[in-house]
């Protein structure tokens, strides 16, 4: 009955255009006691996930442009609260380095292999399994504690975009290994730098040299799938010029780089003591030059000697610098922020920016949160708000019901997103989640939005259990407050009101609030 009443809410409830226009000039601190404009809550909606109290003070206490400024800097660094570092820590996923996690698992592989046939290896087979899948969690619930309590907004929304964008599945092969330091030591270094870098520490990755199966791209044998994707899904797009021959050209550039993960790969002393002239290694990345196609290529209309390595870099650099690279990127970026379909004109100053400054990131988001596109009231194609994915629901109502403080058990935020359909790493095709809203806000997806938010606002949930013990905490947040005064309530929508006027106890408010068309519109 209650899904019903949300799910009507949903379709009946007008739409909240919010009308602003993004001063370009710099703009002072807010009073602390002077109310938001349309525009801030708008603008501060898209900056971050969900705004918080501590959001919200720094906002007033810097004004606009140095909010943005503090931002895109990543002054914060990746502060967390001191709890909720210490669990993050906790993961095995991310203490222990990835060389000394493959080479446990490449041991473990080896001794069951040598195992006789038996319960006994059936159950060592099923025991690796499920170490795998713990490794994969804890790489989920690392990502998602991170966009709740990361102090730097805007970069956590960038790790998600960039995670997404450069999408890896880890139920492929031996890529759960590697979950967690994707993430970690690949995306989030790079979210918001240069894009020529970030595409490179991709290339080498461990997780996506398995996923798109590089790692058996090898002279003799060449495998185009990373090759074909990294231009479609990652820098230039459908139809963007390139050509069968430059797929074919560019896997060939990519022969030979792969991982080293075999027993004597230098992990135990062995094998590589003695390299070969031209071997690049970093961590697991390996280029070997005895797999790599020496032959000469002709790429995006360039020839580029076969030389080894530097081949890979050369052929970087040509993508990186096609206009068609700095409008996809620029239009990806655009529609995750924006607007399902975001102005042309909007898309075309990013790429603009893209060119002038080689690739810089945090420029190209400085374009944009500085243009009148951004909360402008204006219809982009009949859709004038943007619909928040299943990630960003999720963040924003933990963000607004608890606050920044610290929950002690990460589990449930992993089975609330797998139960709204878009687990971490779970996608398994390349092309990453859907950016828009249509494919996120069926009846279906409400009815499983208002299960999560009812777990979320009634409190009864397992985020702070310790282990398989009880709930820690049953009472519901207290979510009108002065949060929900300031940001919220001044545009709730009359159909909200309403809803939220029925509900029975506070438990019932919040649930009708996080699942109400309102909530679910950045």
């Amino acid at each position: 009955m209650l899904a019903k009443t949300v799910i009507q809410l949903q379709k009946s409830a007008p739409a909240l255009i919010i009308a602003v226009t993004c001063a370009l000039a710099a703009t002072p601190a807010l009073a602390t006691d002077k109310p938001l404009s349309r525009d801030d809550i708008a603008w501060l909606q898209r900056v971050g996930f969900g705004i918080d109290s501590v959001e919200l003070s720094d906002y007033r206490k810097l004004g606009r442009l140095r909010f943005l400024d503090e931002q895109l800097a990543d002054h914060a660094g990746d502060t967390l609260p001191p709890d909720i570092a210490a669990m993050i820590k906790s993961y095995e996923a991310i203490n222990m380095p990835l060389t000394e996690l493959a080479a446990q698992f490449r041991d473990s592989r080896q001794s069951i292999q040598a195992m006789p046939d038996g319960d006994a290896k059936i159950a060592a087979k099923k025991a690796l399994r499920v170490h795998g899948r713990e490794l994969a969690m804890e790489a989920q619930q690392t990502e998602l504690l991170r966009a709740i309590y990361g102090a730097d907004q805007l970069k956590e929304q960038m790790v998600w975009f960039w995670l997404n964008h450069f999408s890896v599945y880890a139920a492929k092969g031996g890529v759960h290994v590697g979950a967690a330091d994707y993430e970690e030591n690949v995306i989030r270094p790079h979210a918001l730098g240069k894009f020529r870098d970030l595409l490179l520490a991709t290339l080498e990755s461990p997780a996506m040299l398995q996923f798109l199966d590089n790692a058996k791209n090898v002279k003799g044998k060449t495998n185009e799938n990373y090759a074909r994707e990294l231009m479609e899904l990652h820098t230039l797009g459908v139809g963007s010029g390139y050509s069968q021959q430059d797929v074919q050209q560019l896997a060939l550039i990519l022969t030979g780089a792969g991982l080293a993960l075999g027993k004597g790969n230098g992990m135990d002393g062995g094998f590589f003591h003695h390299q070969p002239p031209g071997m690049v290694r970093n961590g697991l990345f390996v280029f070997n030059p005895n797999k790599h196609d020496f032959s000469d290529k002709v790429f995006l209309g360039h020839s580029i000697k076969g030389s080894g390595a530097d081949e890979i870099a050369q052929a970087v650099d040509l993508i990186v610098q096609q206009p068609a690279c700095a409008t996809f990127v620029s239009q990806q970026i655009a529609q995750y922020f924006v607007a399902d379909k975001p102005p042309a004109a909007l898309v075309d100053a990013m790429a603009k920016t893209f060119r002038r400054t080689d690739g810089d990131i945090a420029s190209v988001l400085r374009t944009m949160f500085l243009s009148n596109e951004l909360t402008a009231r204006v219809s982009y194609s009949n859709e004038p708000k943007k619909f928040k994915d299943p990630t960003q629901f999720l963040v924003s109502a933990m963000r607004f019901a608890y606050d920044g403080q610290p929950i002690t058990n990460a589990q449930p935020l992993v089975n609330w997103l797998n139960q709204m359909g878009e687990p971490v790493f779970g996608r398994i095709t390349p092309d990453g989640w859907p950016l828009d809203g249509s494919s996120w806000s069926s009846s279906g997806q409400m009815a499983k939005r208002f299960d999560v938010a009812r777990m979320i606002g009634s409190g009864k949930n397992r985020l702070f259990a310790s282990g398989d013990g009880p709930p820690l905490h049953v009472d519901p947040p207290t979510m009108n407050n002065a949060i929900y005064q300031q940001t919220i309530e001044p545009d709730l929508s009359s159909a909200a009101r309403t809803a939220l006027s029925k509900a029975a106890s506070p438990a019932e408010w919040n649930t009708f609030l996080l699942s109400s068309p309102d909530f679910n519109y950045r």
